[in-house]
Order: structure tokens, then C-alpha cells, then sequence
């Protein structure tokens, strides 16, 4: 907690300012210095501060290129007196988002890495293999500083595995999101070694899936070093994480505690592993893997769980057949009754889909979306009713209008069944597809089956008795159990999302959504009671009066979605952009310039909620799009302009920026190339961060550029963006593009702009900045910074 404490102590720390470039650099090497003063004969430490420079492509975010120079590392080195052939990396980061202390992301796991790295240093035990900690001063600038240290540093080639330490929310419990690629071998090291698992491949599958808006440095060991690993994060609280409330004093010290016991086991165990030497020989294969109520981790091969799912889906149908076939004679007759079945199971779970998001776009359409986000029990209340309440009522009809007077005990048998066969497609399905969650429609298969089997004599005798409904509940126990452990854990990581996934996003369509698909899970196999019990008209009204009160509370706005509270903030996120933009023509003049504070709210309720408190910051301020130029010719800081809308951003009037350390943007040539293309060099100076916009006109192509290797990568749109940073006393920044470009050309060939962001010092916040930030409420968190943009046509 010192160590924590110590480097949040610094501020904020954005790559290029003092505070991460030598603050927070001499307060590790000081603390690294102690260590190795007290570290016992058996361990050697080496250290090496890195600053490298370089540049690579990235297809995160809808793609786009990242070029880094002099940006710092502080690596450490832990290996036995004579040294070692191979070595396990431990890596976290001490740089953190602007305006922001960053405990959590990531100073935390730089303080456990500190501790771990004194508590191996003093034991008499030498390890067989080295460890490397790696803490990298530029993750938050897109991982740069990690691909700096793989692909650039001497010790990375003896690296055989990682494990980067993460996070998307602010302490809690860390969990295993991100295995591999392959390598099963590192999951069973985390199974036996980790004191505290807590692991999910589902978790895994869903980060992989790219539907969260966030990627780690595992990407980068994993794709330009080629090496295997395991990538943890904290995951409780991410209402809070990149902002200012991300303090030391929420995260407590059980946590780091946790955390330091789950990483050093882990580290020791794969230090002293014989595996890591030859890891390549245990490199294929993928692993199912989950943990129990965070209890125990369970894994097995994928190969293993794909027989398994095939068995038990092949015995669940042997099951279904003998059942709907026998006697031959009713064989179609049952076949009818069976699909019948079936279909009303598929289509109420579609009705209450589609009666739910209506529901949710209803609620998007009248302003009052996230009225959850601050209280989540009224998405329950709200969509979980609705669902409930619609899943029952299609039943409820069917039984009443086309089961009428049919026997009720042989109508809760076949639709128990039918659900049966639903979860027997879906297993052969998702295992087809190569997804280890799959294990999750083996739960669902296997324990309904085999309660099936338990309870089919009391069932057939005695009907729904109370002993038939005590044996059903026991034998459903353990799906049940697990998926509502999994929902929460889930809902746990998504809803804070929900707060900063951009204005295309309707929150309330994603999280109505997930509340419906876990209602029909959870439900699947209670749709046979709706025909087993007399009525259900007390639920029916129950559920609804549930929804309707609340529907209507939500409507009058009595929810508000964001909270100050000083325990448990979850604050609305804005970030303004005071910034001053030219826009030149072909012959260098410059033909338009304005100034004005750019405003973008983080979510979709875009700032409604702020115009009260700031009435100049509304609807008649939209920001226009220059459409002539790259991204609309606004300055964004990342390629992330497909998740905003410019009906929901806005730009108000301001006095022109003058930093005092101005950008200096210079063509060194224009060459002719051969095959008639056009190489044009430039040489840029200016601030830590810069983000270069390129457009080629219609009839011209980027062929190639001195970025990355040298294949230029589109974002999305079709312009090209690159992100750029730099550490202390870096050179100017040298580039050059080749343009293939047809002969006649009198609007020119490309359009290139390029931005300046000013994220620290006396350049960062101008007075007329300063002034409104200072009146936003408390409720929010505002993220604001100077910027200047320049776009010229070549």
C-alpha cells in the first residue's frame, strides 16, 4: 500500500510530462535500488531504463497507427547468480489517462509487482528460470511502450511467457480475462499455483469478441513477440475507472493483498517450472476454463470438452427419440405435439425479445436512458418484469386458447423437453463454432437430463407434487447456481461500460437485452411449470403492477442516472477540447480558421443533463462536419469518431489558443517517384501527443508511408490516422507518404491535417476552459485539454 500510495501520490501521469518521465521513474528506481540492496546471495538484479522509438499498425478501433519515441521503461531483471537461458515477464504500467491518479489503472499492480519483486529477492530458494518485471510508461498511449520493450529489447528474446497486470474497474477481485494463444499448459500453472482463482473463459470470448472497447498489452506480446501469457484485471467498481475518483484509498488493501498472493505464486511456480524452457512443446491445444464461485478453477482441454459436449448432446437426443417415438403407432402424433412445443418455446422467447427492446428503445427515444446506471435494481424491475411477464402470458394463452382441456402433467412434460432440445442443438452448435463456453449448454443438457431421469417416476405417478418440485429444484441447483453467478459477474463488467461506450450505443437496448436472454436461460426449463400450475394470473399481475409502476417512475425522471456520492461516485464522463483550427488551401494560404470548445458526453444521453446547469452548451451548438476534410476536420485524439455522433457533440464559441510551445509542421520534399507516384517528407515538432489525419482524394491512393511496415492501415471511413507520442527530449518527428495519383490533379492529391494536444503544463487548460469546466456539476467527470489543427492540401 506505501508503494501504492507513493506513486498516486505523483498525480497524474501522462506520457511526456515530468510526472511519468522522471517523477514516477525515480520513485521505481529508488524503490528497485532499495530492493536490490537487501536482496540475499542466491539472486542477481538487473535493471535498464529503455527509451525506445518505433512504430506499428493496430487494427483496435477500426484501425489505425501508433509512432512512439523516447518514450521510458523501467525493466528489472531477477534471475538466479549464473544467470538463466530463459525467462517468465511480469508486465503492469505506471502511466496513467490524463487528468486522472490512476490507482487502479495501473499504479496497483505496479506497487504488487514492487513487492513481489522484494519478497523473491530475499528468499534463500534460487529460481530455476528469470523473471523480468516490466513496468512500461506508455500503455495508456495504445500500448506502445510495451511493443518497445518486444521488439526492441535484448532481454525480450528470452521471454517464453507474460503475465500483464490490468485493469477495467477499481480493485475487487482480478480476473483471468485472457489466456494463451493455445498454451494450455500456463492455464493449469494458474489453476495449481493461484491461491485465489478467479477465471472465465466466457470472459475470455466475449474481450476477444471486440465488443468491449478497450484492448491490453497482451495483444502486443501475443502478436509482435509471439509469446503466451495471461492477462488479469481488476473488474469490480468500473464506474469509476479513467477518472478522478480512481484514488488509493478505494482500493482496499485485501484486494492487493489478493492480488499479490494469486501473482507471486503464480510467478514462483512458473519460474521454477520445467515447462517454460520447452513451452513450445506444450503449445497447442485451447483450454476450457471457469472458476466455481470463486472457490476453485476447473479446466480441462477444449479437445476433452468437445467430446464431452458431443456425448452428452448425442445422449440428450437418443433421449428425446426414444421418448417422442415410442410407441410407434403415436409417432407422428407425438412429433406434432413435440415440435408444436418446440415452436411456442422459440417464439415467446422472440415475442418477449422483441416486447422488451420496444420497451428500451421507447425509454432511449424519451430521454430517459441509464436511469440504471446509478441504481441497477430499476433494470430489473423494469425489463426483468417485462420479460418475465411477457414469457408467461404467451404460455398462459397458448394453454388456455390451444391446449384447452389437454392433460396438464403431459403439457409440462413436453415443453420440459422441448427446452431439452433446444439446449441439445445449441451444444452441438457453439462446441461447432470452436467456443469453449459451450460448457455452459453442457450444464443446461446435463443436469436437466439426469434430474429428469431422478424424478420421471414420481412425476408419472403423482403428478407436480411437493416432493417432485424439491427433487426438480435439486437437480437444477447447479446450472442455476452458476449462471446467476456468471450473470452477475457479467452485469458487473458491462454496466459501467454502458457509461462510456459512445452516443451510437443505446444503453438501454444492450442492457434489456441481456436482461432478456438471461431470463429465457434462467427460464428455459420453468415454462413447463406455467402448464403444470392452475393458474398463474397472481404472478401475471404481480409482475406487471412491478413494471408498470416503475415504467412510470423512470419516465417522470425520478431516476437520475449519475451520482456525486463521495463513497460510490459514478460519474457522467465529458471531455472538452478548447482548439483552434486553420485550414489552408493548395497554394499554402489559409482560407478559413476558427476557435471554440468541442464537447463530447461519453455516453447516449449525450448533455441533456448538463444544458440546466450550463444553458449555453445546447441543441444549437452542434458541431458542423467539414466534410472536405479527414474525420470531419475535427481533432480527435483516437480514431473513435464511429462511436459519436455529431448531432450529439457540440461545439461553442471561444477565444483563439496560443500555446506557448506551438506546433512547427515544415515539407522537407516532394519527390516523383517512379510507376507515377508522388513521395512527399515532412518533419513535425510540437507537444507529447499529436494525432496526424490523411486523406487521399478521389482518383489518389496511399501506396505506402515510413510508418509501421510500411502498409498503410485505414480506419473506419477510409481516412488514415495516425497517433503519435513522445517522452522527454525527443527529436522532431520525420515522415514521409507515397501517393499514386493520376495526371491531372489541379485540387491536389491528398489532404492531410494534423493536431496538437496539449494534456499537461501550463499549455493544458486555457482560461475560458478553465472557467467552464469549473461549472459543470458534480456529477460529472470533465476531461479537458488545449488542442491546436492545421489541415493542409498537397
Amino acid at each position: 500500500r506505501g508503494y501504492l500510495d507513493n506513486i498516486t501520490a505523483i498525480g497524474p501521469r501522462t506520457v511526456g510530462s515530468p510526472e511519468n518521465e522522471v517523477l514516477a521513474v525515480n520513485y521505481l528506481l529508488e524503490q528497485i535500488r532499495a530492493i536490490e540492496r537487501e536482496s540475499t546471495d542466491a539472486h542477481k538484479i538487473s535493471v535498464d531504463i529503455q527509451r525506445p522509438t518505433g512504430s506499428f499498425s493496430i487494427d483496435f478501433l477500426g484501425g489505425f497507427t501508433s509512432y512512439y519515441a523516447n518514450i521510458t521503461n523501467v525493466v528489472v531483471k531477477l534471475e538466479p547468480r549464473n544467470g538463466a537461458q530463459h525467462a517468465v515477464l511480469s508486465n503492469c504500467h505506471f502511466d496513467s489517462v490524463p487528468n486522472t491518479p490512476g490507482a487502479s489503472d495501473d499504479a496497483v499492480s505496479c506497487a504488487v509487482m514492487l513487492e513481489i519483486l522484494n519478497t523473491l529477492s530475499k528468499s534463500s530458494e534460487p529460481l530455476q528460470h528469470a523473471v523480468i518485471f516490466l513496468f512500461n510508461g506508455a500503455e495508456e498511449n495504445i500500448l506502445q511502450a510495451s511493443h518497445g520493450f518486444i521488439t526492441q529489447h535484448e532481454w525480450a528474446k528470452s521471454i517464453r511467457a507474460f503475465i500483464n497486470l490490468e485493469a477495467a474497474g477499481v480493485g475487487g477481485k482480478e480476473l483471468v480475462f485472457q489466456t494463451g494463444p493455445e498454451n494450455p499448459w500456463l492455464v493449469q500453472a494458474y489453476v495449481v499455483a493461484a491461491k485465489h482463482p478467479f477465471a472465465s473463459v466466457v470472459a475470455q470470448e466475449i474481450f476477444q469478441s471486440g465488443i468491449i472497447p478497450a484492448d491490453t498489452d497482451f495483444r502486443i506480446y501475443r502478436d509482435f513477440g509471439n509469446v503466451p501469457g495471461i492477462d488479469l484485471a481488476f473488474i469490480e467498481n468500473g464506474y469509476i475507472y479513467h477518472t478522478e475518483y480512481d484514488t488509493s484509498d478505494r482500493i482496499l488493501t485485501d484486494s492487493i493483498q489478493r492480488a499479490g498472493d494469486n501473482i507471486l505464486a503464480v510467478l514462483k511456480y512458473l519460474a521454477m517450472s520445467d515447462k517454460l524452457a520447452k513451452s513450445f512443446e506444450y503449445r497447442h491445444g485451447n483450454v476450457v476454463f471457469f472458476d466455481v464461485l470463486g472457490l476453485f478453477v476447473l479446466a480441462y482441454p477444449a479437445r476433452v470438452g468437445t467430446i464431452m459436449n458431443y456425448i452428452t448432446a448425442a445422449i440428450a437426443f437418443l433421449y428425446l427419440s426414444k421418448k417422442v417415438l415410442q410407441p410407434r403407432t403415436r409417432a407422428i402424433h407425438n412429433l406434432k405435439k413435440f415440435f408444436t412445443a418446440f415452436s411456442l418455446t422459440l417464439i415467446s422467447w422472440v415475442c418477449t425479445l422483441v416486447t422488451v427492446l420496444i420497451v428500451a428503445v421507447f425509454i432511449s427515444v424519451i430521454g430517459r436512458s441509464l436511469s440504471w446506471y446509478t441504481h441497477f435494481y430499476v433494470s430489473v424491475f423494469l425489463y426483468g418484469t417485462a420479460a418475465a411477464a411477457k414469457l408467461i402470458l404467451v404460455h398462459t394463452l397458448a394453454k388456455k386458447f390451444f391446449y384447452k382441456n389437454m392433460n396438464e402433467q403431459y403439457l409440462g412434460d413436453i415443453f420440459f423437453d422441448a427446452s431439452l432440445m433446444i439446449w441439445s442443438i445449441a451444444l452441438p452448435v457453439i462446441t461447432q463454432m470452436g467456443l469453449c463456453s459451450a460448457f455452459i449448454c453442457t450444464l443446461w443438457v446435463a443436469f436437466p437430463l439426469l434430474t429428469k431421469l431422478m424424478i420421471h417416476k414420481e412425476f408419472s405417478q403423482k403428478g407436480a407434487s411437493m416432493k417432485f418440485v424439491m427433487m426438480y429444484m435439486l437437480g437444477m441447483f447447479v446450472p442455476y447456481l452458476y449462471m446467476m453467478y456468471l450473470s452477475w459477474t457479467v452485469f458487473e463488467m458491462f454496466t459501467p461500460i454502458m457509461g462510456r461506450s459512445g452516443s451510437e450505443i443505446l444503453p438501454d437496448v444492450v442492457l434489456a437485452g441481456f436482461i432478456v436472454v438471461i431470463t429465457v436461460i434462467l427460464s428455459s426449463y420453468f415454462i413447463n411449470f406455467i402448464y403444470l400450475v392452475k393458474s398463474t394470473k397472481t404472478t401475471l399481475i404481480t409482475l406487471t403492477t412491478v413494471f408498470v409502476v416503475t415504467l412510470i417512475l423512470v419516465c417522470s425522471g425520478i431516476f437520475f442516472p449519475y451520482s456525486s456520492d463521495v463513497a460510490n461516485p459514478k460519474p457522467k464522463r465529458v471531455f472538452l477540447q478548447h482548439m483552434s483550427r486553420r485550414f489552408h488551401d493548395l497554394d499554402g494560404n489559409m482560407v478559413k480558421s476558427d476557435s471554440g470548445i468541442w464537447i463530447n458526453g461519453f455516453d447516449y444521453n449525450g448533455i441533456s443533463h448538463i444544458t440546466p446547469h450550463v444553458p449555453e452548451i445546447n441543441d444549437t451548438i452542434r458541431t458542423p462536419c467539414e466534410e472536405q476534410a479527414p474525420f470531419c476536420g475535427l481533432p480527435w485524439i483516437l480514431p473513435v469518431h464511429f462511436m459519436f455522433r455529431l448531432v450529439k457533440n457540440w461545439y461553442l464559441p471561444a477565444p483563439e489558443v496560443f500555446p506557448r510551445s506551438p506546433i512547427h509542421f515544415k515539407v522537407l520534399s516532394k519527390e516523383l517517384m517512379p510507376w507515377n507516384s508522388m513521395r512527399l517528407s515532412f518533419e513535425v515538432s510540437g507537444p507529447s501527443h499529436m494525432s496526424l489525419y490523411v486523406r487521399p482524394h478521389e482518383g489518389s491512393a496511399l501506396s505506402t508511408w515510413s510508418f509501421g511496415d510500411g502498409m498503410p492501415v485505414a480506419s473506419l471511413g477510409g481516412d488514415y490516422f495516425v497517433f503519435y507520442s513522445h517522452g522527454l527530449q525527443a527529436t522532431p518527428w520525420h515522415f514521409w507518404l507515397e501517393l499514386t495519383a493520376p495526371e491531372k490533379h489541379s485540387d491536389g492529391i491528398v489532404s492531410l491535417a494534423i493536431a496538437a494536444h496539449y494534456f499537461f503544463g501550463e499549455d493544458q487548460k486555457s482560461p475560458q476552459l478553465h472557467a467552464l469546466l469549473e461549472r459543470f456539476p458534480n456529477w460529472t467527470f470533465s476531461s479537458g485539454w488545449s488542442c491546436t489543427y492545421d489541415l493542409f492540401v498537397f
